[in-house]
């Protein structure tokens, strides 16, 4: 297995000999207005592509863990090819197909694609009345055959799910998407600093990877800010921290 962070939770996978690109987001850098309440008006993304976008544009496979812009944008809805086999949560199929999309499983516990496993889990986008508006979002656990067991969980804090998934699945590799991300008002409604902390303490056996960091305006802690407090808490080692376009 190989993973590559393509930019905030994009992320392109070689898996059981097949590629999977999850959370397409392919709009050029500042194409985008900042998120609305939020505390600066930088325009997202903030950060290029790290590279041409041809070399993402051939999955065998697409993964939409939900429908923010940041995860499914027209830029990646014009851009894949139609007839591509892509996998959602149960309610965004219809979106999906209005951009032309023929092939499209709506997950509502597992599917299979070429001898993969893919796996639905749920997760919690914030708290409280925030975390309602933000609406449901999912994670998927990927498994096959002689490969690694990868649970990839979407925006989510920290939350009962999460440890569901963990417990369930055991998975060999974790990837969070953190950045604290919130609004003007309110708590994180993707995972903050003390939440990977949390997860790492919770699930030492799992290989932990940070992404969803430095491409969106209200995504606060930055790569630089977990780095130095997992430092602190001397657990560096246990989570990655990769750059956009870095292969783990």
């Amino acid at each position: 297995m190989k993973i590559q962070l393509v930019r905030h939770a994009t992320l392109w996978l070689q898996y059981a000999g097949s590629t999977l690109l999850v959370d397409p987001m392919f709009s050029d850098q500042g194409a985008n207005p900042p998120v609305s309440n939020s505390d600066n008006d930088r325009r997202n993304p903030l950060v290029p592509l790290p590279g041409e976008l041809a070399a993402w544009l051939r999955p065998d496979a697409v993964l939409v863990t939900h429908l923010h812009p940041d995860h499914w944008d027209e830029a990646a809805a014009r851009a894949l090819p139609k007839p591509a086999a892509l996998f959602c949560q149960p309610g965004d199929k219809d979106s999906i197909g209005s951009s032309g999309f023929t092939d499209i499983t709506e997950i509502e516990d597992s599917a299979t694609f070429r001898g993969i496993t893919i796996h639905r889990t749920g997760g919690q986008h914030g708290t409280g009345e925030i975390g309602e508006r933000m609406g449901p979002v999912s994670g998927f656990v990927l498994q096959a055959e002689d490969e690694p067991t990868v649970y990839i969980a979407g925006d989510t804090i920290w939350c009962e799910d999460v440890r569901i998934a963990l417990d369930a699945h055991k998975p060999d590799v974790t990837i969070v998407n953190a950045g604290g991300a919130r609004f003007s008002v309110g708590d994180a409604i993707t995972m903050d600093e003390d939440d990977v902390i949390e997860a790492a303490r919770y699930a030492p056996y799992t290989k932990i990877v940070a992404v969803h960091m430095d491409a969106i305006n209200h995504c606060r802690a930055t790569r630089d800010v977990l780095r130095t407090r997992l430092e602190a808490e001397k657990l560096l080692g246990r989570v990655a921290i990769p750059e956009d376009g870095a292969w783990l």
